[in-house]
């Protein structure tokens, strides 16, 4: 019962002495509320007899008499009351008054309790304090100091909460007055504010509340609904003294600074006319990114997929990836020679793949950043379906040792909506690849756009909220409030394998990119960006006031890094070709010569003999388990799709919606998630045929396929649209990934679409699946036709598309079976590595 749970802070004394004795010995931070600092020395009172057993026997019936004071003694009716109105415990008792005291006599030994104050006056204090504490927790962030430039609310607010304590008067809110400031009140299990201490003076709960939730740090997390979760935060930014460093760590995070920003500055000094879309006024994202991956390797992962805009990309490639300095550098030249495909603005927006060992946890770790086109967020379900593939292929089901961690910026991921769908899948059974960190670079301005003009939710993370996925906002001036922050949510995703956001509330120091000038829509904010200290010079004074580090040893840091960069500028004068294949974020090995081309792209006969055709008739068409009953419009038999490919998906594949045919997956009636694919038992070591319903979702999932397609050529990846047309939703992932995949960043992808149509009735709509789209894209080569009599086809331009008269079903299988053998497929399995 809530009203129990009061403070008898008279009945523990010691405890009670112990906390005010520390309180007044500690050196107070500077509150940002409170100016005043009062001494807290009124002294508690000890008995010794309120000690181990004792206090706790005394508790209990304090308890019991607060829900009825009848239940106990007379005396320690009068004694709990004395003591709860304010008596000293050496004054609070009385002894009980004898058998033969007069009437007269018991009335003045009880006149002190009949002249204290109500008990229900103190239990609505300690209530009040409860609310309190819940306030900070539910609204602390709208509060904290998160904008580096001190202009802006990062919630868009400047109102303030009347729950939060920001000046005396706002006590009343609660029926407290500053007289209450000095009480002591016990805490309640819902917070960890007190560290050893289970009651503190209401003073000192302010202050706390205030360095946990109101400082450079807001935590949003009180919409979760589970109950372990919040406690796991509320320990982590409550605890007193937690967010410690050691002076190592202090320098090894002021050298990531340094490399951070001397690498924005090497490229400014250098090439100052070209677009880079620069890290400068977010350096700390270099620190953030290597300290997730630091905490995740030593968490057991070892396979790290990325995703991200170009706003900082060069500079992840260089510092995270650790791609060669001289491969970035001489992109910038404008004479050098294109060796292969690819073409545009590609050195901010190609990836990488590398292998190599993490220093902090002497383990190996591979790194994949996926190319992404300029459509911000359509890399989103990319990165997701690879790390689902690479997950599938090692075998890893819980999502132990590959994870993805998503970069985003502030207006496109609260306006574009393959966010939210990209959300929607992350706990999905066919899609959860068991968490992802996502890192939202808050330039607090979209393009040129005012973030009031470009969102109507409070934060650009608000989509977040759908998943219960717990919010970080940070101040990114703060390095070390960045790191910590960071360490909390790989935690957090190796613990609970959800989805978490940490929001970088930082800003731009130049505009768009480097040739923009931002004062033409931002005068106000650009003027106070212009006075604004970098964040490298401000930590390395920080270090330097607190003896971590010398003037001369930081200066021969940024020295040792600027030769690195010198030495790589000058090799990559020698680099006269540009090799597009060797920034492929998903390289399939042994696929290729050595000059870039398949090893071959002959096809073996696509047909097959009478008898496997038979074999896998009758069992597609079969229940090959026992006890297992199906529903009785299932028993006409199933549509034999033969082949052995992975996976095929799309909205109500399972059970066959208007499409009656399509039962790929048999329920059973009688037992609740019991399921047959009957493809999955053709031959004893067959590869895994995989059917997934998906969410009502294009755009997010045939990306999400088209990521799980890169990561092997070895694998049959089939997306079906319910009906042909349904693809237009799913255009950019068509038109930005897929169709210029090869011409513009070499990358090989063996994804399948299904765009089913015909004049069924369905009227113009449903009747085209908007073939005039893809044969745009039409590549005249009589060559790579297939040739096949009874064929009525196309080779699409780059992307192995055919469109086929399917007159009659032997068409669609003799495609599907030329797409898994050319060139040279290998069956696949779970936990399998990939290999050709």
């Amino acid at each position: 019962m809530l009203n129990l749970r009061t403070c008898a802070v008279k009945l523990r004394p010691l405890t009670a002495s112990q906390t005010v004795k520390t309180i007044s010995h500690q050196r107070p931070a500077a509150p940002r509320t409170f100016r005043h600092i009062r001494c807290y020395s009124a002294p508690v009172a000890a008995e010794p007899f309120l000690s181990g057993t004792s206090s706790n026997y005394v508790e209990e019936m304090y308890y019991a008499w607060l829900e009825n004071p009848k239940s106990v003694h007379k005396s320690w009716d009068i004694f709990f009351r004395n003591a709860n109105a304010g008596a000293a415990p050496g004054t609070a008792y009385q002894s009980p008054p004898p058998l033969s005291t007069s009437l007269s006599t018991l009335s003045q030994a009880q006149f002190l309790v009949q002249a204290q104050p109500n008990v229900d006056k103190l239990v609505e204090d300690h209530l009040a304090v409860q609310s309190l504490i819940r306030a900070y927790q539910i609204r602390g962030h709208h509060v904290a100091q998160l904008d580096p430039l001190g202009i802006l609310d990062a919630d868009l607010d400047s109102s303030l909460p009347a729950d939060i304590i920001t000046s005396t008067d706002k006590l009343g809110f609660y029926g407290l007055d500053e007289s209450d400031l000095d009480k002591v009140f016990r805490l309640p299990t819902t917070t960890f504010i007190g560290g050893n201490e289970s009651a503190l003076p209401l003073r000192e709960i302010i202050r706390r509340l205030e360095m946990a939730y109101c400082q450079h740090i807001g935590v949003e997390f009180m919409f979760i609904n589970d109950l372990e979760q919040c406690q796991w935060i509320r320990q982590k930014f409550e605890t007193p003294g937690i967010m410690q460093f050691t002076n190592e760590e202090k320098r090894t995070l002021l050298a990531r600074l340094v490399r951070s920003t001397r690498f924005e500055e090497f490229l400014h000094r250098k090439w100052s006319s070209e677009k880079r879309f620069g890290l400068e006024g977010c350096e700390v994202l270099i620190p953030a990114l290597k300290t997730i991956i630091d905490k995740s390797s030593e968490k057991g992962v070892d396979y790290v997929i990325m995703g991200m805009p170009h706003r900082g990309r060069l500079n992840v490639l260089a510092n995270v990836i650790r791609k060669e300095l001289e491969q970035i550098f001489c992109q910038f030249d404008s004479k050098l020679e294109a060796a292969d495909e690819g073409s545009g603005d590609v050195k901010y927006h190609l990836g990488m793949y590398h292998r190599r060992i993490n220093r902090v946890t002497d383990r190996n770790i591979t790194l994949s950043l996926v190319a992404n086109p300029s459509h911000l967020e359509a890399a989103d379900p990319v990165v997701q379906g690879k790390t689902k593939a690479e997950q599938f292929y090692c075998g890893d089901t819980e999502g132990k040792k590959v994870m993805s961690i998503l970069l985003h910026g502030d207006a496109a991921f609260a306006g574009q909506g393959i966010v939210y769908e990209t959300f929607h899948l992350s706990d999905l059974p066919s899609y959860t690849t068991h968490g992802t960190v996502h890192v939202v670079v808050n330039n607090q301005i979209g393009f040129t756009t005012d973030p009031r003009m470009a969102r109507s939710s409070p934060y650009p993370t608000d989509v977040a909220r759908v998943v219960n996925a717990p919010i970080f906002h940070v101040n990114a001036d703060d390095p070390e409030a960045v790191v910590y922050v960071c360490n909390v949510a790989a935690e957090w995703r190796s613990t609970f394998h959800k989805d978490v956001v940490v929001d970088l509330v930082c800003y731009r120091r130049n505009g768009h990119n480097e040739m923009d000038e931002p004062m033409f829509t931002q005068p106000l904010m650009y003027k106070q960006i212009r006075k604004q200290k970098p964040v490298l010079q401000k930590y390395a004074e920080l270090l330097i006031s607190q003896g971590v580090v010398n003037q001369p040893e930081y200066e021969e840091e940024i020295a040792k890094y600027d030769k690195i960069c010198e030495e790589a500028h000058a090799r990559s004068k020698d680099e006269k070709i540009l090799h597009i294949k060797h920034w492929l974020d998903s390289p399939w090995p042994g696929f290729f010569t050595l000059d870039g081309q398949p090893r071959s792209m002959t096809c073996p006969s696509t047909g097959l003999n009478e008898e496997d055709l038979t074999h896998i008739g009758q069992v597609a068409s079969s229940v090959p388990v026992e006890d297992f009953t199906i529903h009785g419009g299932g028993s006409l038999g199933v549509l034999c799709e033969g082949g052995r490919w992975v996976q095929r998906c799309g909205v109500g594949l399972e059970g066959g919606d208007q499409l009656r045919h399509r039962h790929h997956v048999l329920h059973d009636q009688n037992v609740d998630k019991r399921t047959c694919i009957p493809m999955n038992h053709l031959w004893p070591n067959q590869a895994p045929y995989t059917v997934c319903n998906s969410s009502l979702s294009e755009y997010g999932v045939l990306g999400f396929e088209l990521g799980f397609a890169m990561a092997s050529p070895n694998a049959l990846v089939l997306w079906e649209a319910q009906f042909g047309d349904f693809h237009n939703t799913a255009q950019c992932i068509i038109d930005q990934f897929i169709c210029p995949g090869q011409a513009k960043w070499v990358r090989q992808n063996g994804i399948v679409l299904l765009l089913p149509h015909g004049m069924e009735g369905m009227g113009p709509e449903h009747s085209s699946a908007r073939p005039e789209r893809f044969l745009q894209m039409c590549n005249d080569d009589p060559d790579v036709f297939p040739k096949l009599d009874d064929f009525d086809v196309r080779q699409l331009y780059d992307c192995n598309w055919i469109v086929v008269n399917c007159s009659t079903p032997a068409n669609f299988f003799h495609v599907l079976r030329r797409q898994i053998l050319l060139p040279f497929r290998k069956p696949v399995s779970a936990g399998s590595p990939v290999s050709l």
